[in-house]
């Protein structure tokens, strides 16, 4: 979740923006560091960052379980809220609150409960749903080819079968990708769009030319040589990953306040890696989804984007800096931008400030016009 960052291949880089990963190659040495609003980082720590977002082993309990004062959070429980079956997939989601719809997606390696400090507040004048993607959080641990459209897939169904009407979407890192491709795909069927240090890329002024087919060497030899190497590698980053203290670490390098890098935090991270099936799951999204995101460019996107869009962003972001909010400002004028002292995560960080950012905007959209009226037949 807090650290959800990806891992490459053992032998090739990927350029991605996934939840806390900027789109960037992987280097060596393991040191991370920043560069304008991009940041590179080894194949090891951001392998090591992703298996603690997928959830690995409970940490000893040593940290606060205390709410922020004054601000509603969503209860934890253990058993998850309700449930809706999708392509035969069993999916978790979060159901608060009456009036328009808004459904809240989180990020790669997170869950609904991310939205923590989010709910209770938005619910009070709205009808709110939070979704656990298919592989993560309470949901199914598919074992599936997943690419970046099998989200998009799934929270556009969510909206025909579950939600029923027209609703603003809103994203956290990978769950802002999902949201602006859901925006783009089913204009009809969502009013406003929400990115919160979002994922994806602007498209590549200059593309290579496409890789040539796979001889017979590299598809039968190579390849199946390269897969084996990389579930051994993959795996022994899976265990390592898991001692505490490295959880601990992570988890509080995404957050400038690390405050709120309580127990319940983790605890809704790790919870879901009891699966059996969690680590396949982990493996598929390291080394096959990875591979196929260059295809699906921010610029795609917001150029079939129809709705009134907010951008909350983290400036303090470590891995997403706010070079990326000016540039999707400037190709999608019908944009506000809302910038705090955050980092990746900042409605789990600031969420009083977010919670105000989304109010205010969502007041502008004027979503109770759009009710029916009440007939008095007194």
């Amino acid at each position: 979740m807090s650290s959800s960052c990806l891992a490459s291949s053992a032998t090739h880089s990927f350029r991605t923006q996934l939840l806390f990963l900027p789109s960037d190659k992987f280097i060596a040495p393991s040191r991370f560091y920043q560069s304008g609003s991009k940041c590179k980082i080894s194949r090891r720590g951001m392998a090591l960052r992703g298996i603690v977002a997928t959830g690995v082993s409970a940490m000893e309990s040593s940290l606060t379980t205390k709410p922020i004062p004054g601000v509603e959070r969503l209860p934890l429980k253990p058993e998850g809220y309700n449930y809706w079956t999708w392509r035969g997939y069993r999916i978790h989601y979060v159901e608060q609150g009456e009036g328009p719809p808004i459904v809240l997606i989180h990020g790669f390696g997170a869950s609904a409960f991310h939205w923590r400090y989010n709910i209770p507040e938005l619910s009070k004048r709205y009808k709110v749903y939070a979704v656990d993607l298919l592989g993560f959080g309470w949901s199914e641990k598919a074992i599936i080819e997943y690419d970046s459209m099998v989200w998009m897939d799934q929270v556009v169904d969510f909206l025909k079968e579950v939600v029923k009407e027209p609703a603003v979407v809103v994203g956290n890192s990978l769950g802002g990708f999902t949201a602006l491709a859901v925006a783009a795909s089913l204009p009809e069927k969502v009013t406003g769009v929400v990115l919160l240090n979002s994922a994806g890329q602007f498209g590549d002024a200059n593309p290579k030319a496409a890789e040539s087919e796979d001889n017979p060497f590299q598809k039968f030899i190579l390849k199946p040589l390269k897969e084996a190497f990389q579930r051994i590698v993959l795996g022994f980053l899976f265990w390592q990953a898991k001692q505490p203290a490295r959880i601990v670490s992570v988890l509080k390098s995404v957050y400038i306040n690390s405050s709120n890098v309580d127990d319940y935090l983790v605890e809704s991270i790790t919870q879901p890696a009891s699966d059996p099936k969690a680590g396949e799951v982990y493996y598929r999204l390291m080394t096959r989804f990875m591979s196929n995101q260059r295809k699906y460019t921010l610029d795609s996107l917001l150029s079939k984007l129809s709705c009134p869009l907010l951008l909350i962003w983290g400036d303090l972001d470590p891995w997403v800096g706010p070079t990326k909010a000016v540039k999707i400002k400037e190709f999608y004028p019908n944009t506000t931008l809302v910038n705090l002292q955050a980092g990746h995560c900042p409605h789990d960080e600031l969420p009083e400030l977010v919670n105000k950012a989304l109010l205010d905007w969502l007041s502008t959209l004027k979503l109770d016009a759009s009710l029916p009226e009440t007939v008095d037949v007194s």
